[in-house]
């Protein structure tokens, strides 16, 4: 039997087989790709609006209010 074989069948019998366990898996699969998905976009856009957000430029403002009182 080929190694592809083994592979799908080890695939149906352990996740796919009995219903409850197809959907934990599809449902922690899709919770994960979230995470991972909104991680990489976040740290994309910090990278490109470097400098130009609120956190970036905060401390400016912030010892600029201290100093005036």
């Amino acid at each position: 039997m080929p190694i592809t074989d083994q592979i799908s069948r080890g695939l149906f019998n352990g996740l796919i087989r009995k219903n409850a366990t197809y959907l934990t898996v599809i449902f922690l699969g899709a919770f994960t790709f979230e995470l991972g998905f909104e991680g990489a976009t976040n740290a994309l856009w910090d990278n490109w609006n470097k400098g130009r957000q609120w956190k970036d430029i905060k401390h400016k403002y912030m010892q600029q209010e201290e100093e005036e009182e």
